[in-house]
């Protein structure tokens, strides 16, 4: 006769099943987010390892920020859509706080709060994830990694020179060679706008303006008149300035032309002709900057030099790396004047680019060494070689099992490996084994036992051809 615990069991162990079955929640990922895979992770990567030795050969130095911030330091500092795509919340304290949506913001609140012990200028980078809510069209997430650098508490031009050598040295590391950064300056533009007595609307106007590359001249005016309520000869003379074409130095002149007469203008064209000189006494060659006086970009702080990047070969896919000067955001935190200057690059965005250019190699492994494994009785040579490799500085992965070379070979090929190491019980017995280069199928005998330098010299020429 059962026993009663094995009685409830029989009763109750269908129902247990059932219910472990339905406790199974389906994995998947929040719209607008995403995971990422090691072929995908990898390049991120060494995109981001890239901007931090740039940017820290220039002295920038990495800071990091909370998430979360009060929300009360997020809204109204950038713009209307920023604060509407803004993610906040009332946490568990009753306080009222929102996720950063980018990096300048909780900067101006971290120098305001920091500056004193910092001293000045103070230069910074800094490479985390933000956040924005709305959603998101193709290509894009509300989740997205932004790799800023600024400098904060100088006016100087020097500033304005280094963030655009920056950003150029930048680009140029990466692997990018046919790309245009283009400069204007705000001032010149706020300038024609006291000309015109319309400083008071330059919110909407300089929104309106940039869009000029997505929807026209036409449909520009239109906006400007209905949102800033300008009239049409007004909204035509803001147009011309931003439609000025030419060379850097006729474009200089035209726009000094339009803002002679206003102090703010003449300073913002000045400033420009400024960075030209040290451009090209930096010898950047002239197709990689244009000064283009249409761009205006849409966040409200900017006052000065701003910049946009443009890739030659993929124009429609945006600017890669932007950024400019903005002398008054920190106000809101301190009476102490701290100016700053500095750019971001659009990680996501660059690399969706990289991809569609087909600069990115399919590789899911940082190893470029594989080295097989055999014979179950040899694994401590097998450990020594791997650790031979490794001590070299070259990245080396040691098969978990013994199987055998076909399967071992199909693994090494599914994970991108550039070369691998092969060697059975005879091989390690004379301290030898084969290099295997996976792209031409080619193989090279040495002994990595008794002339550990020289094999190590040859796996460094394998990887370099």
């Amino acid at each position: 006769m059962p026993t009663l615990g094995a009685r409830f069991l029989f009763l109750f162990l269908p129902r247990i099943v059932k219910s472990s079955m339905a406790a199974l929640i389906q994995p998947r990922t929040l719209k607008g987010f995403r995971d990422f895979l090691p072929e995908t992770m990898m390049p991120r990567e060494a995109i981001m390892e890239t901007a931090r030795r740039v940017y820290r050969q220039y002295g920038f130095s990495p800071i990091d920020t909370p998430v979360l911030e009060y929300l009360e330091i997020l809204t109204g500092k950038g713009s209307e859509e920023t604060d509407r795509q803004l993610y906040r919340f009332e946490d568990h304290g009753g306080r009222q706080v929102g996720m950063r949506f980018d990096l300048t913001v909780p900067l101006a609140r971290f120098a305001a709060q920091h500056i004193n012990k910092l001293g000045t200028p103070f230069k910074r980078y800094h490479i985390p994830p933000v956040w924005r809510g709305a959603s998101p069209p193709a290509r894009r997430f509300r989740e997205f990694m932004q790799c800023d650098f600024d400098t904060i508490g100088t006016v100087s031009v020097v500033a304005d020179i280094e963030t655009a050598l920056v950003i150029h040295e930048l680009l140029v590391e990466i692997g990018i060679e046919n790309f245009q950064l283009r400069i204007n300056n705000r001032q010149i533009l706020n300038g024609v706008l006291a000309r015109l007595e319309l400083s008071d609307k330059s919110v909407p106007i300089l929104r309106s303006l940039d869009k000029l590359d997505k929807i026209g001249r036409d449909k520009v005016a239109e906006e400007m008149e209905q949102a800033a309520g300008i009239s049409s000869s007004q909204a035509n003379e803001v147009l011309a300035l931003a439609e000025l074409q030419g060379t850097t130095d006729e474009v200089l002149l035209g726009a000094g032309n339009l803002v002679a007469g206003n102090e703010l203008g003449e300073a913002g064209v000045e400033r420009l002709r400024e960075l030209v000189a040290a451009m090209r006494t930096c010898r950047i060659p002239d197709a990689r900057y244009k000064l283009d006086v249409s761009i205006a970009r849409g966040l409200d702080y900017y006052t000065g030099v701003i910049f946009e990047t443009i890739l030659g070969d993929l124009p429609g896919i945006g600017s890669v790396c932007s950024g400019g000067r903005y002398d008054n955001l920190a106000e809101l935190y301190t009476k102490q004047h701290l100016p700053g200057i500095g750019a971001s690059l659009g990680l996501d965005r660059l690399l969706a680019a990289m991809e569609q250019l087909q600069m990115i190699e399919p590789v899911r492994t940082p190893a470029p060494v594989l080295v097989v494994y055999f014979d179950r009785e040899r694994l401590s040579d097998y450990l020594q070689l791997s650790q031979l490799v490794r001590a070299a500085g070259i990245g080396a992965e040691l098969y978990p099992e013994p199987r055998k070379l076909a399967q071992q070979l199909k693994y090494a090929d599914q994970r991108g490996f550039r070369l691998a190491l092969i060697a059975g019980s005879q091989e390690l017995e004379a301290g030898t084994c084969q290099i295997k280069d996976l792209s031409n199928k080619t193989s090279l005998e040495v002994n990595w036992r008794d002339q550990p330098q020289p094999f190590v010299e040859q796996l460094r020429k394998s990887l370099s051809q």
